[in-house]
């Protein structure tokens, strides 16, 4: 296998690396959950990418006939994890909203501010 044949890896580890320095750099915290939501693309890129097989068909059994089989598992994972995923950017949308009408604003620096102002 060639190295730059393996291209959705280095789709994952590009798309990893971009929502990781999202998360650490960025104050706004609606642009961390952004981040945060890139990264969780990735890792579903990489579970899916792992469970393809080259030739692999549907898990059909059919008598007399020799065929290589993809497992579905990695796929059904990751719908799961998808809807988990949903539902995590929903809350922590929803706490963003909290935060903001506490403290007035979403930035990670005036809202430290203002806790140790108090």
């Amino acid at each position: 296998m060639r190295l730059l044949g393996l291209y959705n890896y280095w789709v994952v580890i590009v798309l990893m690396m971009v929502g990781f320095y999202t998360i650490i750099a960025r104050d706004n915290l609606v642009k961390k959950l952004i981040g945060l939501s890139i990264f969780q693309t990735s890792v579903f890129m990489l579970y899916i990418s792992m469970g393809r097989i080259h030739g692999g068909t549907a898990p059909i059994l059919m008598e007399g006939t020799d065929v290589v089989y993809s497992n579905p598992l990695p796929h059904v994972l990751i719908l799961t994890a998808i809807v988990v995923g949903v539902a995590t950017t929903a809350v922590g949308l929803s706490l963003v909203i909290r935060i903001n009408e506490a403290y007035g604003t979403v930035e990670e620096d005036e809202i430290h501010s203002q806790d140790e102002s108090l």
